[in-house]
Formats: C-alpha cells, sequence, structure tokens
C-alpha cells in the first residue's frame, strides 16, 4: 500500500511516500533542546525543501545553465516559484525554519548577494573569530567583501518551515525495528529503495530529542553504508530514470547535519563518495537525458525537473559536509574526488564540476572557522584548476570559475592568517598590501577575462611549495588539446607566476622535468615560448642556473627537436647571457678537470651538445663574443678527449636510452666538431674557417695530428683576428697548469703558437721562458717539443733572446735526444742563438754536433752539419786556437760525406768543409768539389791526400771510409 506522506504542515500531490504511517515530527523532548536550534532547522529546511520542488509545471521549461543566480528566468504564473512563495506565505512563522544563507542553492535568484563584485574600496577588516586563533586581527589589515560580512550571515538568515507533530517513542521503535530488517535482507525494486532511504530520513530527524536513535545509527553504520554502496551501484550509468539517487543524497544530506557522515572517515565510504560523484558528474547533458527518456509529462518523473532535483541534492549533499570543517578535511577529500572533473575534456562534466565546487566554496566562505592544524595542503592545486577554469572555453564554466576564485581568495586570506608566522606579521602586511595593490587595478570580477591577473593576486599568499602546485598544475593544463584556449591560459599563467614569485620556488627540477615533457604536446607557438620563457627565467636566477642545466643536460643526446627549440629559443636579459653560458661552459670544463678515466662522462657530450643548439640560435650572442676564448679553448680540450671515442665509451646514465640503441654515427667527437666549427662562424670568423677547411685542418684536429690543426687554428687567429688572439693568449696562461694531460696539451700548443705575437713579449718571464724551461724537463715528449716551438717563437722578439740564451745547458742536451723533432727544433733553436754564445758553450756545442755526423736520421745529419758551420763561422779570432783541433777533426768526416747518395746531405758536407777550409785559412783544391764518386778517380784522391799533407795515412783511412759508403 502506498504510504503515507513524510514531513510537516502543506504537502504536494507528488512529494515522495514515507515508509511508515506514524508521522512525522519535530523534537518537543527537552534533553537535547541546545543541539536542536543548530541542526534540527537545516535538516528539516531540505526537508521541506525536497518535498516543495518536486512538482515541476510542464510549461514553461526551465534550462539550468549551471550559472548561480540564473538559473530561473522570471517565474511565470502558477510556476514553481509561486508555488514556493505560496507554500512559504502559507507557514506558520513560529515554526518556518530556513536559512537561505546556510546552504549555497544553484537556483538562488538574481539578487544574491553572492554575484561577484569585489574592488579595492570594498575591502574591510574581517573581525577576528574567537575560536580560530589567539592572534589579535587587529595587527593585521585582512579584506573582505561587506556585503558578505558575518553579520549578513547570521542576522537575516532563518526563515521558519511550518512542521508536524514529534515522533512518539512507539514511531520511533517501529522505524528501528523497520530498519533491522532491512539490514538482514535486500531491497527490490525502487518503492522498496525509496521506503527505506525515506525511513532513515525520518528516523535521523529523531537524533536532537532521542539519544538511542542515535545510538542505534552510529552502530549500524557499516549496515547502512554497505545498502547505500548497493544501491548506487545498481542505479544506470548514464541515464537517470528514477528518483533512488536524489533520495540517496538527500538521506546522506540529512545525516551530516546530524554530524553522521556516511561518506567520509573510512576507505569504503571514500570510495562510495567517489562513486556518487561520478555517476552525477557523469551524467549526459540534459538535452541528452530528455532525447534519451523521450518526452514525459510534468510530475516527480519529469527528466528535466528529476535532473535539477538530483543536481541539487548532490550540490546541497557536498555542502554540507564542508558546513562544519575547521580542519578542512571533509574540503580536502572532495577535492581530491572533483580534481578530475575538473580537468574533464568533455565539456558537460567540466561544467558540472566547476559549478559544484564554486558552491562549496562559497559555502565554505560562508561558514568559515578554521583551527589547527588544517589538513588540506593542496592550496596551489586548487588556485590553479580555478585559475585555469577561467580561462575556459565555456563562458559558464569561466564565469563560475571566476565567483568560485572570488570566495577562494576569503578562505586563502583567513587561512593565511591562521597559518602565518605569530612572530612575524610584518610579512603578512606586506602581502595584503601587495594584493590590495593588485585588486585596484584588476577587479576580481574580471577573472574570467584575465586568469593571468589571479597569479597576480594570490602569489602574494602562496608558500614555496604551493607554488610549485601551481606550476605543476598548470603545466598538467598544457595538455588540453581539444582546447587551445586553455593552453593558452596555462602559458600566460605559467610565466605571469614564474615573473612574480621566480625566486621563491623549490623543486625546480621537477618543475623544468615537466615542462621538457609538455614541449611536445604544445602545438601553439606562442605558448610554447611562453613555457620556454619561463625556463628563461629559472636559468637566469643564479640560485638555480645550474640546477636547471643539470637536468636539462639530463636528456638523450642528440637532443630532440623540442629540447633543442628550447636550447636555441631561450631568452634572457642581457646581464644574465654571459652568468648562463658561463655556467653551462663550466660544466665541460670540470668534466676536463678530472684525471683520465676509462669512460668519458655524459654531462661533456650533453654540453658539447647544449653549446652547439645555443650557438646555432644565436640568442646568447652577447655573451658568445665576450666568451669566445673560454669557449674555443674549452671546445678544442673537448675535440682532444673525444678522439676515436663512441657512445659506447661513455658514462651514460642508467635509463638514459631505455632499450634504444644509440646510432653508430653519433659520437662525442661529432658533437664536439659542429660546436666548435659553429663557434667560428657567429663569431664571425669566417676566414679562418676558410682556412681549416682549405689546408684541411678538421680533419687534423679529428686524429692522430690534432696538435696540429691546433697549430693551425691558432696561427689563422693570430693573421687574420689578432685582438681575439690576444684574448686567448691572457685566457691560457692560468690554464697551463690545469686539468689532465689532453688538457694541458691542447692548452699548451694554442699558447706556444700565439708567442709568435708581440704581446708575448709583455709576459712575465714566470708565465713565458721559466714555464717553456719546465717543459723542456718534462717527462712527456709532447711537452718538451711544445717548450722547443714556444721558445723558437719567442725568438721572433729580439728582447726575449737573453732569457732563452740561460735556457742553453738543457737546449743541448736535448741534442742528444732519440726524438728526431726534438734534435731538429732544438737545432733551429741554436741557430738563432749560436752568434750570441760564448767560446765555452759553442765549443760544447761543436763537439756535441760533430757526434751528429752521419746520424742515420738524414735531416739530423744534413742540419747538424749545417750549425757546425754556423758555429765555426762565429767563432771569434781570440779563439780560433781553441776551436782548430776540432774543426781539424771534422774535415775528413765532411769530405767523406760530401759523397753521399743523399744529394742534400752531400751538397751540405762540401758548403761546410768550404766554411772550416776558410777558417783554416786554406784553400781547398777543386777536386774537392768534384761529384763524381772519388774511387773511380784515384789521381784526383791523390790530389786531394796531398793537400792535406799526410798523403798515405789519410788515403787508407779514405778508401776505407769510401769502401764502407759505396759498398
Amino acid at each position: 500500500m502506498p504510504l503515507p506522506r513524510r514531513g510537516r504542515g502543506s504537502r504536494l500531490a507528488s512529494t515522495r511516500v514515507a515508509s511508515t504511517s506514524l508521522p512525522r515530527a519535530v523534537p518537543v523532548f527537552p534533553r537535547r533542546a541546545g543541539r536542536r536550534a543548530s541542526l534540527l532547522s537545516h535538516a528539516q529546511r531540505l526537508t521541506r525543501r525536497r518535498h516543495s520542488s518536486e512538482l515541476v509545471p510542464a510549461e514553461p521549461e526551465l534550462r539550468p545553465d549551471f550559472r548561480s543566480g540564473k538559473w530561473l528566468q522570471e517565474p511565470a504564473a502558477g510556476d514553481f516559484g509561486d508555488l514556493r512563495q505560496r507554500l512559504l506565505a502559507g507557514m506558520g512563522t513560529r515554526h518556518r525554519i530556513y536559512d537561505q544563507e546556510e546552504l549555497v542553492i544553484p537556483c538562488a535568484s538574481d539578487s544574491d548577494s553572492g554575484s561577484v563584485d569585489l574592488q579595492l574600496s570594498d575591502l574591510e577588516y574581517i573581525k577576528k573569530e574567537p575560536s580560530s586563533t589567539d592572534l589579535t586581527v587587529l595587527d593585521l589589515e585582512i579584506p573582505d567583501f561587506p556585503e558578505f560580512s558575518q553579520e549578513s550571515l547570521t542576522t537575516d538568515s532563518l526563515r521558519n518551515l511550518t512542521h508536524g507533530s514529534p515522533l512518539s517513542e512507539t514511531s520511533v521503535e517501529r522505524l528501528v525495528q523497520y530498519m533491522q530488517e532491512v539490514f538482514g535482507g535486500k531491497l527490490k525494486g525502487e518503492h522498496e529503495k525509496l521506503k527505506f532511504l525515506r525511513s532513515m530520513s525520518s528516523l535521523s530527524q529523531t537524533i536532537v530529542y532521542d539519544e538511542s536513535t542515535e545510538s542505534f545509527i552510529h552502530s549500524h553504520i557499516t549496515d547502512i553504508v554497505h545498502i547505500l554502496n548497493v544501491l548506487v551501484q545498481e542505479e544506470p550509468l548514464n541515464s537517470l530514470s528514477g528518483p533512488v539517487l536524489q533520495e540517496i543524497l538527500i538521506t546522506v544530506t540529512e545525516l551530516s547535519y546530524q554530524d553522521i557522515h556516511l561518506l567520509l572517515d573510512s576507505e569504503d565510504r571514500d570510495d562510495l563518495l567517489s562513486l556518487i560523484i561520478r555517476i552525477v558528474i557523469t551524467l549526459p547533458p540534459i538535452e541528452a537525458l530528455i532525447h534519451l527518456h523521450g518526452a514525459r509529462p510534468s510530475g516527480p518523473h519529469n527528466t528535466e525537473g528529476l535532473y535539477r532535483q538530483t543536481f541539487q541534492a548532490f550540490s546541497d549533499m557536498l555542502q554540507s559536509f564542508v558546513m562544519k570543517d575547521p580542519h578542512l578535511e571533509n574540503f580536502n577529500t572532495i577535492f581530491k574526488h572533483m580534481e578530475p572533473w575538473l580537468q574533464s575534456i568533455k565539456d558537460h562534466e567540466r561544467k558540472r564540476a566547476t559549478v559544484t565546487m564554486a558552491q562549496v566554496l562559497k559555502c565554505l566562505y560562508r561558514h568559515l572557522s578554521l583551527k589547527l592544524p588544517l589538513h588540506f595542503q593542496r592550496l596551489g592545486h586548487l588556485v590553479a584548476l580555478m585559475a585555469l577554469l577561467c580561462g575556459d572555453p565555456l563562458k559558464e564554466v569561466a564565469e563560475e570559475a571566476a565567483e568560485g576564485t572570488h570566495y577562494l581568495l576569503h578562505i586563502t586570506m583567513r587561512l593565511k592568517y591562521i597559518t602565518h608566522d605569530k612572530g612575524n606579521h610584518q610579512s603578512l602586511k606586506r602581502a595584503l598590501k601587495k594584493c590590495r595593490e593588485l585588486l585596484d587595478r584588476h577587479s576580481i570580477k574580471r577573472f574570467y577575462r584575465y586568469p593571468s591577473k589571479i597569479a597576480q593576486v594570490f602569489e602574494v599568499f602562496l608558500s614555496s611549495t604551493e607554488l610549485c602546485q601551481f606550476v605543476m598544475t598548470t603545466l598538467d593544463g598544457l595538455k588540453n588539446l581539444p582546447h587551445p584556449c586553455s593552453q593558452q591560459a596555462a602559458g600566460e599563467l605559467l610565466i605571469t607566476l614564474v615573473k612574480n614569485a621566480e625566486s621563491r620556488f623549490e623543486k625546480v627540477p621537477e618543475i623544468i622535468g615537466v615542462i621538457c615533457a609538455r614541449l611536445s604536446v604544445i602545438s601553439q607557438p606562442k605558448v610554447r615560448q611562453q613555457v620556454i620563457n619561463t625556463v628563461s627565467l629559472f636559468i637566469s636566477r643564479p640560485r638555480y642556473t645550474d640546477i636547471v642545466l643539470t637536468h636539462l643536460l639530463y636528456h638523450p643526446v642528440p637532443y630532440d627537436r623540442h629540447l633543442a627549440e628550447l636550447w636555441r629559443t631561450l631568452e634572457v636579459e642581457l646581464p644574465s647571457t654571459t652568468w648562463i653560458l658561463w655556467r653551462l661552459l663550466r660544466k665541460l670544463q670540470k668534466c676536463h678537470n678530472v684525471p683520465n678515466r676509462e669512460k668519458m662522462a655524459y654531462v661533456a657530450v650533453a654540453a658539447t651538445d647544449a653549446l652547439y643548439e645555443v650557438l646555432v640560435g644565436n640568442k646568447l650572442r652577447a655573451a658568445t663574443f665576450r666568451l669566445f676564448p673560454q669557449l674555443l679553448m674549452t671546445l678544442l680540450i673537448q675535440i682532444h678527449h673525444s678522439i676515436g671515442l663512441t657512445m659506447s665509451d661513455v658514462s651514460i646514465p642508467r635509463g638514459m636510452y631505455a632499450e634504444k640503441e644509440i646510432s653508430t654515427d653519433i659520437t662525442p667527437l661529432g658533437f664536439a666538431m659542429q660546436a666548435t666549427k659553429t663557434l667560428l662562424l657567429r663569431t664571425l670568423c669566417w676566414q679562418e674557417f676558410n682556412i681549416m677547411e682549405k689546408n684541411k685542418g678538421w680533419t687534423l684536429l679529428k686524429g692522430e695530428c690534432h696538435l696540429q690543426g691546433v697549430f693551425l687554428l691558432a696561427n689563422a687567429l693570430l693573421e687574420r683576428n689578432h685582438i681575439l688572439a690576444h684574448r686567448i693568449l691572457y685566457l691560457l696562461v692560468p690554464l697551463l697548469n690545469r686539468g689532465n694531460d689532453k688538457h694541458k696539451l691542447t692548452a699548451a700548443g694554442f699558447f706556444v703558437e700565439l708567442l709568435q705575437s708581440p704581446v708575448a713579449r709583455r709576459l712575465p718571464n714566470m708565465y713565458s721562458t721559466v714555464r717553456l724551461k719546465d717543459w723542456l724537463c718534462h717527462g712527456n715528449n709532447v711537452f718538451r717539443i711544445l717548450a722547443l716551438r714556444g721558445l723558437y717563437n719567442l725568438l721572433r722578439h729580439k728582447e726575449m733572446r737573453e732569457n732563452i740564451k740561460n735556457l742553453l745547458p738543457c737546449l743541448l742536451d736535448s741534442l742528444c735526444e732519440v726524438d728526431e723533432r726534438i734534435v731538429l727544433l732544438t737545432i733551429q733553436i741554436l741557430q738563432q742563438l749560436v752568434q750570441k754564445m760564448d767560446f765555452t758553450a759553442l765549443a760544447t756545442m761543436m763537439r756535441t754536433l760533430f757526434s751528429l755526423f752521419g746520424d742515420v736520421r738524414p735531416d739530423v745529419h744534413r742540419f747538424s752539419m749545417t750549425l757546425f758551420g754556423a758555429s765555426v763561422k762565429c767563432v771569434k779570432p781570440t779563439d780560433k786556437k781553441g776551436a782548430e783541433k776540432q774543426v781539424l777533426e771534422s774535415l775528413v768526416p765532411l769530405l767523406l760525406y760530401s759523397q753521399d747518395e743523399n744529394d742534400a746531405i752531400a751538397q751540405e758536407s762540401r758548403r761546410v768543409l768550404t766554411i772550416c777550409a776558410q777558417f783554416l785559412k786554406w784553400k781547398l783544391p777543386r777536386e774537392v768539389y768534384c761529384q763524381d764518386p772519388l774511387y773511380i778517380k784515384p789521381a784526383e784522391v791523390e790530389t786531394i791526400c796531398d793537400f792535406f799533407g799526410f798523403y798515405q795515412s789519410t788515403w787508407i783511412t779514405m778508401s776505407s771510409g769510401l769502401r764502407v759508403l759505396n759498398g
């Protein structure tokens, strides 16, 4: 049989039937009267509003747009608005209790005071609530909206509803008995489900005056939640065919106002709340529902009316959770479940979630009474989500989000007032002052038009952790591909926030990581540049530069097109360009300072590729010119380290390339070569570049003749761009003793070539000749060769020769070296010094050179004779007798080698022999210069021997010598 109507006073024909014939009653028992005024009025009002809203007239049809204050058009005669007003008018004033301010109704009138209208002139002091904190609010100027003052929330908020008599104890017992029967069974059909839900609501009304009822409900919470879970799961998805879901929401709401939360405080209940939210939010749009169920007459199952009532009940339920939420635990739970729907790609889902969240924020603001500790730690995330929604392509969503942001700002100021450092009121005062200044320029009413202004306003209140939350959430908004305007809003929010709070961020590596991951999904060039500019802002801050660089370098090389674009388009202020390029360069230089190890550090390869991309982009052009010496030398050193290596010789971090194979065409040497070439081109060193191309300098650089390539480039710079060459020379002075051997060798090779420059004369001896002397004694022959090459270049400056003469002992020792290059270079140097030598050094050198006559190395043999001849010429008349013996001893060898098969050696021998004869004041017979073999011309041999005055003995010596030479 149909159940009697529940509720009190006038009832509509279409109201739901109760689960018992017992009348519904308000409490009259005096035992718990203190609780009655605050809780019962709201539960009764919910029941009355639910019953009075079930009748939906057929005409005109109302089209909800989820906009606060805009749900209902001007009501026509006989519509729901008139009916509701007539219903309220017929109720007794003593019992009509209706707190319109306590719960935010989506169908409020246009005159609702919740409309967004905040100007700086509206800001006033917030009156401190005694229970919130021990601080005095008079010390701080926290702005508020006068139209939403606490006074307005308490003075005019109560409107009475007529209700009937309270339930008797017998009726309560019958309800309890019925509930126990349901707990042990199963509900079948819509009728039984509604009967149970309405009985539960009726029973909840007795809690305020019957302690046994409260005890019964608390003891059966698990059973109640289980039944509700079953009922919700039985509801069809993507459809709304009956009032069961609405009744579930109302029942949960009524119990919530009795401090019995069926959907909070446990994992199972949390899952049920998530399911309810999903079912309501994912309902198809109202047009789709009407099309699905077809046209229905007005009544309790009118599709549009049922939809509106269900959504209103859903909103009421969530608001009931935050009516008493001093620690923001319930609000945190709501936001956790609403978050994915606020970011839904479906317009109708995102619209519902935004409307709901705005109403929850409004309700929370009006009933805000915060106490420590606070359990809501995601303020930055929420602010960012609301800001992104303010830029939503749907105007309704943007407007609702703007209004929600309005209330969120008030909540934030209260929250920061509670949690701010008690000993530092000035910081909060400064934040409030900045907020006032911003609000003076930008009305919160315009948030939905300028969402980036939200970042400016909220930034002053957000902590470093909350700022990171804001940025991370904004970056997630960049994934919204269906709505380009959402990407644009995210880009504007991101760049605005980072500009205003760039020095207060934590977790910068995580932020940069997300940015790098999002670049591939950002399609709009303007937004891409905004995101890249965000990286530029971070990297230009000295405290973040190394952090950002480290993260950017931790990517596979060669960089993909998105990361390459980031490197190429970095936009930083001119004073910061040098700093950034220098820090990137230092990443590479540090790898050169460590001792030689088995594998090259990955950061060295990554930094080289990054330098190449930066040079290609040419955004840091001024810094490139300024740091040219450092850049060139570092890249040349990197080339030296990379010769012969492949990527298998690089210490690649685990997981860098996943299971992807690295192409054999990718080598560390390739990155270093392309970076070096690009550097020369970007610094206008075109002639030097062409010299390297024509003389195969690049081939020399990347091969075993690396130092020859270095010499070529150094000479090209010295010839074509002496200013840059001089800057490099001064740079190399402190670099020569740094790093490992390859580092030192490349630097030394460039250095010794630049000693040809006149500027080298200005170098102190300790940085020139003294350093070269140390290299002459080095165990590595390459350093000894470089030292000799440097000394030879210094000899071009006459004023440097005296200092080099002090190195004669070391030079003379070098004549005895096995390495041919060392001996030849030494001979070249001694040829420049021979005229300045004293006789002792000269005699020593002549003896050493005599020992080199006949050396198997042709060049050593030849040039030793040349230097010997030059030495003979330099002997002073006073020292002639001391040198005669050595000269006489050299005549026969010189005569013998004048017959050498090597024409150059034979010719040089005859020339030196003539010098020796002139020294002795002898006139050699013309037979000495005979180019034919002497062993076939004994007459000429006899003439030569007669000339030297010891014919017979000399002939024997010459004959045996000629046999040796000619086989």
